[in-house]
């Protein structure tokens, strides 16, 4: 028997029964856009083996959402169109739904929930996922559990919100030893014995399957949409194919160079955000790829709890991609796991908050709208630069995003202004937008897992100030310019 997905990851949504003698287990695939290293997938897969029922898969994509657009659907898209040739390889039934209007999906999830013994879906702890999910637990006639596999620390373990990225990292030293032994099944359908399943009867024409052209993402059908159609589809393809060579990519050619990631003209960091974000890649499969190129075991973990980076025992450039990797993007994670104001200003720490409510009257030099901010028309070439490659290519260059966020911060007319700018350019653009990570690195902009730094400045008043003239001083970007430091 494969091994049992951690009870730790497994949270019930409602208390209504398992259906034992259902048609089918539903895996609604709602975060983690992928057949391979899935525990909401392996639960799935679990609960039919158990029950001797087939597994039916459904992931569906929105219109009314916030943000939606040709650059975040065609993402997704190209994802499903992975995941149709995997689940048809297994003999699973895998139904792609992409609405057609928005709410043409209502009564959906519901429809399957008649016919099912139980519906398993992604723990997600952001955006509007955590109420939708909350929503379909209380309509499903049938038991519904989401699975975290959002972290290689289940997020449960977590039990208190850390302020600093510093004691996240001596929690980790202290529990996350215990938790790399549970990694998911690299193949959890391989186990998997029954039959296809049969969808109940009209649930096809009212709920048609995304037709092949729009899987592969075709601008026409696109266009039917009513989505954003002035934010375009990017080059970076989506889906576990373009995610898994990406990983490789990393690993072979970026990784040997990670300490070179702040300049802009290595163009050495990972890649790997949005497809991250979008479930096309797991973080454990990251850390199994990046533990065999290191030629890592458990036993080479330093035993200590001081706080201090370095500890996992691979090479200094690994070290410090699983930093980022595990402390920062899990410190997101834990934040929005535990908090529902996340995305507000006054969730801010109090330091913050009062230095630039003293600092909010200050004259500002200049003073942008969101949209001279979104075409990239400030009097700053540098910020021009990396608001023109997020606009257009979906990313933008680690450094320059938190110099990015800290020039919106001093050319607004408040700081709530510059917070809600941030969040906006940021969903609206970036493919790795709308996460966790997103919300906790703007507000790091603002102080958040930061401290005081003197001395005192207008605007800013003790939050860290950052200068496009000291970052073009320090760092390699003269090709980053000569690229993205055009007009307009």
């Amino acid at each position: 028997m494969p091994p049992a997905v951690p009870e730790v990851r497994i949270r019930p949504i409602n208390d209504r029964p398992i259906k034992t003698d259902g048609d089918f287990v539903v895996y609604w695939c709602i975060a983690a856009r992928r057949a391979k290293a899935n525990f909401a997938l392996q639960r799935a897969v679990e609960l039919a083996t158990e029950l001797g029922r087939p597994l039916l898969v459904l992931e569906a994509l929105r219109a009314g959402y916030r943000w939606a657009s040709d650059r975040l659907h065609t993402f997704v898209l190209q994802g499903m169109a992975d995941n149709a040739s995997d689940f048809a390889a297994a003999g699973v039934t895998y139904w792609p739904y992409v609405e057609p209007t928005a709410g043409a999906g209502k009564g959906m999830l519901a429809a399957l929930g008649k016919h099912a013994c139980a519906v398993v879906t992604d723990d997600f702890p952001c955006f509007f996922l955590p109420h939708m999910i909350a929503a379909a637990g209380q309509q499903l006639p049938v038991r519904l559990e989401a699975v975290d596999g959002n972290g290689l620390l289940p997020m449960r373990v977590g039990d208190k919100v850390f302020g600093r990225a510093f004691d996240l990292r001596r929690f980790l030293q202290k529990s996350l030893p215990a938790h790399l032994g549970d990694f998911p099944i690299g193949d959890p359908l391989r186990s998997l014995k029954q039959a296809a399943a049969e969808l109940p009867r009209g649930f096809a024409k009212h709920w048609p399957r995304a037709s092949e052209a729009l899987l592969a993402g075709d601008a026409a059908e696109l266009a039917k949409l009513p989505i954003n159609h002035e934010v375009a589809a990017v080059e970076l393809r989506g889906g576990a194919a373009a995610a898994g060579a990406s990983l490789r990519t990393f690993l072979n050619t970026r990784l040997p160079r990670y300490d070179e990631r702040s300049h802009p003209d290595a163009d050495c960091a990972s890649g790997l955000s949005p497809y991250l974000h979008f479930g096309h890649l797991s973080v454990h499969q990251v850390f199994a790829g990046l533990a065999k190129q290191q030629e890592w075991t458990r036993s080479k973990i330093k035993p200590t709890t001081s706080g201090q980076r370095g500890w996992f025992g691979m090479s200094d450039a690994a070290e410090g991609f699983l930093d980022e990797l595990v402390t920062w993007r899990e410190l997101g994670y834990n934040y929005c796991w535990q908090r529902d104001d996340y995305e507000n200003y006054e969730s801010l720490p109090d330091w913050p908050k009062a230095t630039l409510h003293k600092h909010s009257t200050d004259p500002r030099q200049f003073v942008y709208s969101l949209e001279e901010f979104a075409q990239s028309q400030t009097h700053d070439p540098v910020w021009n630069a990396a608001q023109r490659q997020l606009r257009e290519t979906g990313v933008m260059q680690n450094y320059l995003r938190m110099l990015w966020g800290k020039k919106v911060l001093e050319w607004t007319r408040t700081p709530q202004d510059a917070f809600a700018i941030l969040i906006e350019l940021n969903n609206r653009y970036a493919l790795d937008g709308r996460n966790p990570n997103s919300y906790t690195g703007i507000s790091w902009v603002f102080g958040r897992y930061d401290r005081p730094w003197a001395p005192e400045r207008d605007v800013y008043g003790v939050i860290r100030y950052m200068s496009s003239a000291n970052t073009v001083k320090k760092l390699k970007m003269k090709g980053y310019l000569a690229r993205w430091g055009g007009e307009g």
